[in-house]
């Protein structure tokens, strides 16, 4: 995998292909629109070329947030939230517990294998193969959240394990003796590079070879402690969607919510310094925070507001061009996901006559009209995100939808 940012909400169906039938009348729109906007800025930011990208189309270096790092967070929050519409509809359904469980197991391990894949085609060598990375993450925090709904749909003790999460994670990070380096904020720093508890754990469990980042890898073992916290979060927000409040009501109190959590991120961020690639626990507030803003936004704007929506005189049906664009990759965001990992992977990979890759034969291109290094990167970019937007539109005229 190219990068550590990624994904995408597991959906209400339980196909591996689904035939899409009548949306319910129900859904939120905003959903999938969000999760399309999303997945689409993901292959933008995971694609850049050249030396000197724009600096909020990259991740922060170490310490610190850019608009790159809100990506994963986002849809690990929608992960949680889709868990609770899926489930709740499953159950009202008929389904039994012991079904949805074998269900989510499935589920888990189906993107755990897709993660396989993506991180190490076309070669697929076992002595450097990564394990670890965005798919395995989505998984594994998926498997956890959705059993934890099912052994209670209730919201109280979903915040006490997110709190757990976060502070337990923290308690680690800093107390725990690191072996071979020291105690966190007395030897070394709390967010040191390869000295810290997590890079640590990283290489006893796999060598340099199979970790993304050799001496580390930003979606390791023990930051998925506060990853699962992110998860619940969006479960919280998907319990608070089903009460019988307005609409307007409902995403006013997640704006606030992300008010607050953005405030006790960066309240945490002296003593636990904001970190993607630690997904320290304040990293985890913070990005929440713009999360539930931006859940906030697009449910006020497209459910709301209704921008962009309007009833088909002919039929009574409503309508939505302005969101086409999305909603191809926010209803397919699996398929999404795997074409542009796999066609970065093969652009990569051809090489010309003269031993130059494809991709770097269309940047050059590029800066040969565009000279400016961050605008050429910013077009390689987006016609990457273009050409992986076009056989998405297939499937999505078809109304056929991978799912897992």
């Amino acid at each position: 995998m190219k990068s550590s940012d990624p994904e995408f909400a597991p959906t209400v169906d339980s196909d591996i292909v689904h035939k899409a039938t009548a949306t319910k009348p129900d859904r939120l729109l905003s959903l999938d629109v969000l999760r399309g906007l999303t997945i689409g800025f993901m292959i933008m930011v995971n694609n850049q070329s050249g030396p000197a990208p724009f600096h909020q189309l990259s991740h922060a270096k170490w310490n610190g947030f850019t608009a790159t790092d809100l990506v994963f967070p986002t849809f690990l929050l929608l992960v949680g939230l889709s868990t609770v519409l899926s489930m709740t509809a499953r159950l009202a359904r008929g389904a039994t517990k012991k079904e949805l469980f074998l269900h989510t197991a499935r589920r888990a391990a189906v993107l755990i294998l897709f993660g396989f894949v993506v991180n190490n085609f076309p070669f697929f060598h076992l002595a450097t193969a990564r394990f670890y990375g965005v798919l395995p993450r989505i998984g594994l925090c998926y498997f956890v959240v959705a059993t934890l709904f099912l052994i209670s749909p209730k919201w109280k003790d979903k915040v006490v394990i997110a709190v757990v999460c976060l502070v337990g994670y923290w308690a680690l990070m800093r107390f725990a003796a690191v072996p071979g380096f020291g105690i966190p904020t007395h030897e070394i720093p709390i967010n040191d590079h390869d000295a810290n508890l997590t890079a640590w754990l990283d290489r006893q469990i796999f060598s340099s070879g199979h970790l993304y980042e050799r001496t580390r890898d930003p979606e390791g073992l023990l930051s998925t402690l506060p990853s699962i916290a992110t998860a619940l979060f969006g479960m919280l927000a998907g319990m608070w969607l089903r009460v019988n409040q307005s609409t307007a009501r409902k995403a006013g109190m997640l704006a606030m919510t992300g008010v607050i959590f953005l405030g006790f991120g960066a309240a945490w961020d002296p003593f636990f310094p904001i970190n993607k690639k630690l997904w320290t626990s304040s990293f985890s507030l913070f990005a929440g925070g713009w999360s539930l803003l931006l859940l906030a936004a697009s449910i006020y704007l497209v459910d709301v507001w209704r921008v962009g929506r309007s009833k088909v005189a002919s039929s009574g049906l409503e309508s939505a061009p302005l969101y086409t664009p999305f909603l191809v990759f926010g209803t397919n965001s699996i398929l999404a996901y795997m074409i542009s990992e796999l066609g970065d992977s093969i652009l990569h990979n051809i090489h010309t006559a003269s031993g130059v890759s494809l991709k770097a034969v269309a940047y050059r291109a590029i800066t040969n009209v565009v000279p400016d290094p961050a605008w050429s990167s910013l077009l390689c970019s987006v016609g990457f995100m273009v050409l992986c937007w076009l056989p998405v539109l297939v499937f999505y005229r078809k109304r056929i939808f991978l799912r897992i």
